[in-house]
């Protein structure tokens, strides 16, 4: 029993670290629309990478929809999913934001922002009836989106002298790693992009060629 116990332990922690360095985004823009009684119910789905980027197209489509009632939204933010926010601009609480990021949570995507855009009909909804026209709208949008899965690469400069290039060039051709700039001349340079569960591995095999040395960053 306690060896399973350990089996098991070390399997959640290694499945953790796996998907920490990936996660799943929406790589173009989309459209989605729902209509109930009257009311219409326009969303956007589109990636993002930051707030501030979230600041300005929000701002854009208060502008662009001047004329709508609510333009409510959600946005999910990094590879850990740890930034978000649901906001019901003026909807009762909890009625349209929270719906919205709903349907991002069960599609466990990242670095996006839903925005539903609403027209009133003249009817009331009541809550229950908000609830479900911001999640199908959302949900409408989110289904024409195509879905990628994304790593979370880190970055590594070194230099070294041209006489252990060929050592270097072997390391890192073993690896996932991808040579974002080079030079060799006199005093080679290397920088080099590799998945993020993949970087003590290749730094500790660098680090056991003589002469090379890694370049620290600001």
């Amino acid at each position: 029993m306690n060896q399973f116990l350990s089996d098991y332990c070390i399997f959640v922690v290694l499945t953790k670290a796996i998907k920490m360095d990936s996660f799943h985004t929406v790589t173009t823009s989309t459209e989605g629309i729902y209509k109930e009684k009257g009311s219409k119910f326009l969303a956007f789905s589109m990636p993002v990478e930051n707030s501030e980027q979230v600041k300005e197209l929000v701002k854009t489509f208060k502008k662009d929809y001047y004329d709508a009632r609510h333009v409510c939204y959600a946005y999910m933010l990094g590879a850990e999913r740890k930034e978000w926010r649901a906001n019901d601009d003026g909807e009762p609480s909890g009625t349209a934001g929270r719906p919205i990021l709903g349907q991002i949570n069960s599609r466990e995507l990242t670095n996006i922002l839903v925005i539903v855009v609403r027209y009133f009909g003249g009817i009331l909804l009541g809550t229950g009836g908000l609830t479900i026209a911001y999640r199908e709208a959302a949900a409408d949008a989110l289904n024409q989106a195509e879905i990628i899965e994304k790593t979370v690469d880190c970055e590594m400069t070194v230099h070294f002298e041209y006489a252990i290039m060929n050592s270097v060039m072997r390391i890192v051709k073993e690896t996932s790693a991808r040579i974002l700039d080079q030079g060799y001349e006199s005093d080679c340079f290397m920088k080099i992009s590799i998945r993020k569960q993949e970087e003590d591995s290749l730094k500790g095999k660098l680090e056991k060629i003589d002469g090379l040395q890694f370049v620290l960053k600001d």
